[in-house]
């Protein structure tokens, strides 16, 4: 059967590659294979033998498996354009998905899957992640501690496991010059966590979600995480009935002022994230947006310590656009990274799709310029072809099974996103919707205007202009204006 996969794949990725170089016989990922020595997970073989590293080869280029407008090296705006996306591979959706969802049996395993969570499976599965990530051309990646290490019997046990697959993970660092991202501890799945982590009411949990963390700082700054992220599934309520609100807030401001402290402990210099979403696992999550979680930071006097990673599709549960969650974080100085997907208008859930719409990528690419970019953050691809079968709020293209997929998926979003900073440029040079924006308040540049925006307009002196100008005359917004001229550059 995997055999049968695999020539399927290998011919029809001939048909789309004709010119695909042939290099040096490899051992193909197949545990079928006689190549290889499967069960002792020190697997050399090459996981994506159809398919080349992926190039940049222009708009007018009709390869799938290339980049139309991703040119990682091509300066834009004073910046290399892989500088200004700081691309990531997520590895959870990328690697552990299996397609399954509560009303269907997991449509899917990679040719190099044999179906246990051992560590020699899990040792294999890094090594597929880096050839990746390297025909890519990605240099980062993002993780949850138990995404890529197996849970033990005791925390020693589990801690033993990671450690394992770090040192794996570090070598293949060494090799190819990718690093994290950001690192994150998984802190919803398990059983000890259905009713959270740092807001449990069990003592027990909470220590245990510490330990957790601390592990998981660690490993981020062993391996070079250039930050670490704190989503909180599970932090948050089904009802208030049975519910201390406050308590809960005071002990995650304690956990989270915890982590703070450790970090410092030792050495770890990355940007500590937080990742709002409104609901989903929880019926209320207490970082519901991102003037939520600014104001949860300035209750508790953390904002000099976290900044903001967005998640597109967790702007629009919250009922707003990627937009508006991008500019409320980057006008207080919380950008700090975004994880770039996208839902389905008609589902309504978090279905973590890659981004593939134009506008909304221009959009967000507006932001991250004005901004000065995204580093030490960058955009993690934190969407999928498929869902994780345990998961089971997340239902999406279990459709997709073949392994060129992953790589349709990351260069559609990657090339997205590129055009839409192109987008950016245009809009830019062209300077009109800039100036339709400056003329829209120019009345604030008048001597009035100055005073109010110092802080100084007194209700007194405002109130002696009003009687001297008379009724105001209120000019259009020009909204269709603003449309035509952003739609023009797309």
């Amino acid at each position: 059967m995997m055999g049968a996969k695999l020539l399927l794949l290998l011919v029809a990725s001939s048909l789309c590659l004709s010119a695909a170089i042939a290099t040096q016989q490899t051992c193909p990922a197949d545990l079928d294979s006689k190549c290889g020595d499967a069960a002792s997970g020190d697997w050399e073989g090459e996981f994506f033998p159809g398919i080349p590293k992926i190039k940049y080869e222009g708009p007018s280029s009709k390869n799938p498996l290339a980049y139309k407008w991703y040119n990682a090296e091509e300066v834009i705006l004073g910046k290399k354009m892989k500088d200004w996306m700081r691309f990531s591979v997520a590895f959870w959706h990328t690697f552990r998905g299996t397609g399954g969802d509560p009303f269907g049996a997991p449509t899917k395993s990679w040719p190099w899957e044999d179906g246990t969570n051992s560590l020699d499976m899990a040792k294999r599965r890094m090594r597929a992640h880096f050839e990746f990530m390297e025909k890519l051309g990605v240099d980062r990646w993002c993780f949850h501690d138990r995404d890529i290490a197996p849970d033990g019997k005791t925390l020693t046990e589990t801690n033993k496991n990671l450690d394992e697959i770090v040192e794996l993970a570090k070598k293949l660092q060494e090799e190819t010059n990718i690093k994290p991202l950001w690192g994150t501890a998984q802190l919803f799945m398990h059983p000890r966590y259905m009713h959270g982590a740092a807001t449990s009411p069990e003592v027990k949990v909470y220590a245990y979600g510490a330990a957790q963390v601390k592990k998981a700082l660690e490993v981020t700054h062993y391996l070079g995480g250039e930050n670490y992220v704190f989503w909180g599934g599970r932090e948050g309520y089904q009802t208030l009935l049975n519910t201390d609100m406050k308590r809960e807030l005071d002990h995650l401001a304690s956990f989270l002022q915890a982590a703070v402290d450790y970090k410092k402990k030792i050495g770890f210099n990355g940007t500590l994230l937080i990742e709002p979403k409104p609901q989903e696992p929880t019926k209320h999550q207490y970082d519901w947006d991102v003037a939520t979680t600014f104001s949860f930071l300035q209750k508790y006097g953390l904002t000099g310590e976290f900044k903001i990673n967005v998640e597109c599709n967790h702007a629009t549960l919250s009922g707003h656009s990627c937009h508006h969650e991008l500019e409320t974080a980057r006008i207080n100085g919380l950008l700090g990274n975004i994880d770039a997907n996208t839902g389905d208008p008609q589902i309504g859930w978090d279905t973590d799709q890659f981004l593939t719409d134009i506008s909304e990528a221009t959009l967000v690419m507006s932001s991250v310029v004005k901004n000065g970019g995204l580093a030490p953050g960058g955009f993690n691809f934190d969407a999928k072809l498929l869902v994780p079968a345990d998961i089971v709020f997340f239902f999406l293209r279990r459709e997709s099974t073949d392994v060129e997929d992953m790589f349709l998926a990351h260069i559609s979003g990657m090339d997205t996103l590129a055009r839409g900073l192109r987008n950016v440029v245009k809009l830019i040079e062209d300077g009109s919707l800039d100036e339709l924006v400056r003329k829209r308040y120019q009345s604030f540049d008048s001597e009035i205007g100055a005073l109010i925006e110092a802080g100084k307009g007194d209700f007194e002196t405002l109130e002696k202009k009003v009687l001297e100008w008379g009724e105001p005359i209120v000019p259009s917004g020009k909204q269709e204006l603003a449309e035509i001229l952003f739609q023009a550059a797309l």
